[in-house]
This record gives structure tokens, C-alpha cells and sequence, in this order.
């Protein structure tokens, strides 16, 4: 697998905690959307890292297609 499958048409909404570290997936293939479960192993893929600067509403993206991984930058949009 090359390219991310699409986990989502619309970005996901987390309350995220400062100081704590999620591992987003980006392969598209986790059940545990848009965080990382593994799936991608044996693949080119690898969870990206985002460490919460502050507590507030996240949105991770979910079509895989952002240039800002892991946060959604609305290329959901555009494809």
C-alpha cells in the first residue's frame, strides 16, 4: 500500500490534553480513527506524532490528504 486510504470525508474533533502525546494514523487503515492501532505495519507508513501545546478541540484529519499532518488543512475539499 502507497497510498493512505480514506478514513474519512470530514475531519475528527478531539479534546485533546496539554502535554500529551498522540500518534496520529496515516495510512487510513486504524480502527481506532485517526489515532494509530498499528494497522500500517509492513508497510511505508508510520504514525505521526503530535504532543498537545494545549488543551483544547483538535481536528485531526481523516481523508489522509492534509500537508499539515496530522491536523486538517480541508484538502477533504478538495478531492
Amino acid at each position: 500500500m502507497s497510498t493512505p486510504v480514506r478514513a474519512s470525508d470530514t475531519p475528527f474533533a478531539v479534546d485533546v490534553e496539554e502535554g500529551k502525546k498522540y500518534s496520529w494514523c496515516s495510512c487510513g487503515e486504524s480502527q481506532k480513527q485517526p489515532f494509530c492501532d498499528g494497522s500500517h505495519k509492513g508497510s511505508e507508513f508510520s504514525p505521526v506524532r503530535y504532543t498537545a501545546t494545549e488543551s483544547k478541540k483538535a481536528f485531526f484529519c481523516g481523508c489522509k490528504q492534509t500537508a499539515s499532518q496530522p491536523m486538517c488543512d480541508g484538502s477533504h475539499k478538495k478531492s
